[in-house]
């Protein structure tokens, strides 16, 4: 949920102008909502930075199961050679000697691109676990800035109907759970 700075800079001044009126409740809701619209906009950046890096290790992860492919395809390459030169120390026992020496060098060969191809696979896997991660906190903190979005929201109907309160701690209470959500998605990956 982006916010441009444009509008965060409109609530802020839209506070101020509130703030003006002299009435003691209404600057208090007045620089509610200025903090709520700065938590918001840390909030709000954070978040962009989780969906990049997630997209960021969704695309290494592609990248390495690309590798990882090809590697496999090499791997596969090296073992059929290997049949073939098996195959002529059965087929031709004239040639056995150099198709035996040609064949354990295709094994040799295959066992280190085996070990290649298990590697990248591995960090198919690590760079997979990390955009989950990463797609894990970028929704969490689309979460925790709503909720901030919302009581800023919310707050501007205390000012509207000055003196009810009820939207004021609501707004608060909206701000204080925008807070913690954002705080859960680093606390629990």
């Amino acid at each position: 949920m982006d916010e441009s700075p444009l509008e965060q800079h409109e609530q802020a001044e839209h506070a101020e102008h509130a703030a003006h009126s002299g009435d003691p409740f209404i600057i208090r809701v007045s620089v509610t909502i200025a903090v709520l619209a700065v938590i918001a906009a840390g909030i709000s950046s954070l978040e962009n930075v989780e969906a990049g890096s997630a997209l960021s290790k969704l695309s290494e992860a592609n990248l390495s199961q690309n590798k990882a492919s090809d590697t496999w395809s090499h791997y596969q390459a090296e073992r059929i050679k290997k049949a073939i030169y098996d195959a002529v120390v059965l087929q031709a026992p004239e040639k056995a000697q150099e198709a035996h020496g040609q064949a354990k060098s295709y094994d040799e060969g295959s066992k280190q691109i085996e070990s290649e191809a298990r590697k990248l696979e591995s960090e198919v896997e690590g760079s997979q676990e990390e955009s989950r991660t990463h797609e894990h906190r970028h929704h969490r903190l689309t979460l925790a800035a709503t909720f901030l979005h919302v009581g800023i929201a919310v707050s501007t109907i205390a000012i509207i109907a000055r003196g009810q309160r009820w939207p004021w701690y609501m707004a608060l209470l909206l701000g204080v759970a925008g807070i913690a959500v954002a705080a859960s998605a680093y606390a629990l990956h």
